[in-house]
């Protein structure tokens, strides 16, 4: 069952009734022509545990499974939303950074969003997910990916061991801003270390009174001193992690627009961040978006994307109002 408290724009479905659904998503693929619509209204309108009752009912009554139909059945971006629909969600993360680090060149980009945002429970479920599916642990497979101080943070975060007590001890978070504007700032060279450990391992609650205490100190702001002090993969990480520390619903609306603005759309990160997220946080997500780009995220959509992929986010994503 999902918490009450979700602010997600997927819910569960009242008077959930498996048989009906798969019933229905069989008709759906095995006639003459899929008929995409059934697809899309059942899986964006039953909240992820849902989704995997369907899954396993489907399986033990066609002795296939949804995955494998959907993949017959349909392509492109709607064949990715769909299954990525159908995955639960530690094993959709685990996926994504596969995908990431897979192929020519490492994402680091998905890499970054992923390991800044997620919580250390789904950081260890998504471990969880690897070791069983690879038999290897996903942290073996990091360090053979990524390098440097960039690598270097992100292994402390692919921990999952990140402080989450939401005490705030104010002096500590003075210190720790004084420490942050003495490896920086004030010294000549930068002691990346020193950022690493703190913003890698402090509480959320913590680094927004770091923040505060830090523009105390500085006259400059945290983000903007990790943007002059660093550069490339590690200040992207960073800034990430001190977006994330402030709000992470803003950091995902900047994320969308930056996916949808200019030529061309990354439909890989719409696709990504509204199943991960439609659970989670998708109605702040689009109350944030609405405050910083004066239009909401659901006609955003509806001007970037089509067919029956643009129908499926938008019905994931909802209409405000």
């Amino acid at each position: 069952m999902l918490s009450p408290f979700s602010r997600g724009s997927v819910k569960d479905k009242p008077n959930f009734k498996v048989e009906e659904d798969v019933a229905a998503l069989r008709k759906a693929i095995e006639g003459i022509g899929t008929t995409e619509q059934t697809l899309i209204d059942i899986l964006t309108q039953r909240s992820s545990a849902q989704r995997q009752q369907i899954a396993t009912a489907y399986e033990k009554t066609t002795k296939r499974t949804l995955i494998s139909d959907l993949k017959g059945d349909t392509h492109g971006d709607f064949e990715e939303v769909l299954v990525a629909l159908v995955t639960p969600p530690a094993a959709f993360d685990c996926h994504e950074v596969l995908k990431a680090i897979e192929g020519a060149g490492t994402n680091e980009r998905t890499l970054t969003e992923i390991f800044a945002s997620r919580s250390n429970q789904q950081i260890k479920a998504m471990s969880e997910v690897f070791l069983k599916e690879s038999g290897k642990p996903l942290i073996d497979l990091l360090k053979s990916e990524v390098s440097g101080d960039y690598g270097k943070a992100l292994l402390i975060l692919a921990e999952g061991k990140r402080d989450e007590s939401t005490n705030v001890d104010v002096a500590k978070a003075k210190a720790d801003a004084k420490a942050l504007y003495e490896a920086g700032e004030k010294k000549w060279g930068t002691d990346e270390a020193k950022f690493i450990d703190i913003l890698c391992h402090r509480s959320f609650p913590h680094l927004r009174q770091v923040i505060v205490e830090y523009k105390n100190i500085s006259k400059k702001s945290l983000q903007e001193a990790i943007e002059g002090e660093m550069s490339g993969n590690l200040e992207k990480l960073l800034v990430a992690i001190v977006k994330c520390a402030i709000n992470v619903p803003v950091y995902f609306a900047e994320r969308l627009f930056k996916s949808m603005k200019g030529v061309g759309t990354t439909e890989s990160i719409l696709t990504r961040i509204l199943v991960s997220r439609c659970e989670v946080d998708l109605l702040d997500i689009r109350a944030e978006y609405k405050k910083l780009y004066g239009v909401s995220l659901y006609s955003q959509l509806e001007s970037e994307v089509s067919g029956d992929y643009g129908k499926t986010l938008k019905q994931l994503c909802g209409q405000d109002g």
